[in-house]
């Protein structure tokens, strides 16, 4: 992909700062940033939050943008969100240079699932990375790395060794200690007899007690009427 097949942003300057101006430019529906990188001052911009996020919904890892008539390649290296509702707060662009190798995460997409033995005989798929870090120049980098995992099989993990990376992209992290997904047995439910069983089991523990209980109160509650009437036959003779 070339610099001119890049998706073109149109950003705004920005030069007043601080916590009160961001709070102004987000409740005017704009969301300020900054591009730093290449061994260049950084730039802070400001954009329409709509058209930020319709830019990056349709855009590929690099994008040009056009900065108070200066143009520049860059790529998005964060976005803060809200916690809440999602929406873009601050955006870093890095510069790159379209010649020379950078290293980003990449988004890992699985398919197959449907398809996988492991899956069909009732088995977990548990997608456990994500992202994976790729080198490669910016034009070679993908939106995606995509995945097939329609031959595993229950008790299956796989690794990062079994991906294959789009040409001219290289995988940066760890081949032993990367997984990419794994197919876990189904839990076990108990069966009907089981579960009659273990309430029985609990029934007999807990019985006995309560019988003991029931017992005791009622002795209790005798011996505690026999003193009452001695006490008022005592009470009778001494009055007589």
């Amino acid at each position: 992909m070339s610099p001119s097949e890049n998706t073109k942003l149109e950003l705004a300057p920005r030069s007043v700062h601080g916590s009160r101006s961001v709070r102004r430019l987000r409740r005017a529906g704009r969301v300020p940033g900054v591009i730093y990188g290449g061994g260049v001052e950084p730039v802070s911009f400001e954009v329409d939050a709509r058209t930020l996020r319709n830019t990056l919904a349709h855009a590929h890892a690099v994008l040009d943008v056009e900065v108070d008539g200066t143009s520049e390649t860059v790529m998005v290296k964060e976005l803060q969100r809200h916690p809440v509702r999602g929406e873009i707060l601050h955006a870093d662009l890095l510069r790159v240079r379209m010649d020379q190798p950078i290293q980003t995460t990449v988004t890992v997409e699985l398919v197959g699932a449907d398809d996988a033995p492991g899956v069909t005989a009732g088995g977990v798929l548990s997608h456990e990375s994500h992202q994976l870090t790729v080198e490669a120049l910016p034009g070679d980098i993908p939106d995606s790395i995509v995945v097939d995992v329609s031959g595993m099989d229950i008790n299956e993990t796989l690794g990062l060794d079994a991906v294959t990376p789009p040409p001219g992209v290289t995988l940066v992290d760890d081949p032993e200690t990367t997984v990419i997904a794994t197919i876990t047995p189904p839990t076990a439910e108990p069966v009907e007899g089981e579960i009659e069983t273990e309430t029985e089991r609990v029934g007999e523990n807990v019985a006995p007690d309560a019988d003991a209980g029931a017992s005791g109160a009622a002795g209790e509650r005798q011996a505690q009427g026999d003193t009452g009437a001695e006490a008022e036959q005592g009470t009778g003779g001494d009055t007589e």
